[in-house]
């Protein structure tokens, strides 16, 4: 019986590395830009409504 070698081509993990800090530079520059330059009261509301979604009672 004879052995067959199969070599598949796959991103590396620093290939890995590099796309989860890239996301994670997208997703935090949105929340500081977003909570950051946002006006207070829109924040409020939105976490106020966001606990009504969830059935969590805030009041």
């Amino acid at each position: 019986m004879a052995n067959k070698t199969i070599k598949t081509h796959t991103i590396g993990a620093a290939g890995q590395r590099i796309t989860i800090a890239v996301t994670a530079l997208i997703v935090g520059a949105f929340f500081i830009f977003g909570a950051g330059l946002a006006n207070s009261a829109v924040l409020h509301d939105t976490a106020h409504d966001a606990r009504h979604a969830y059935g969590f009672p805030c009041h």
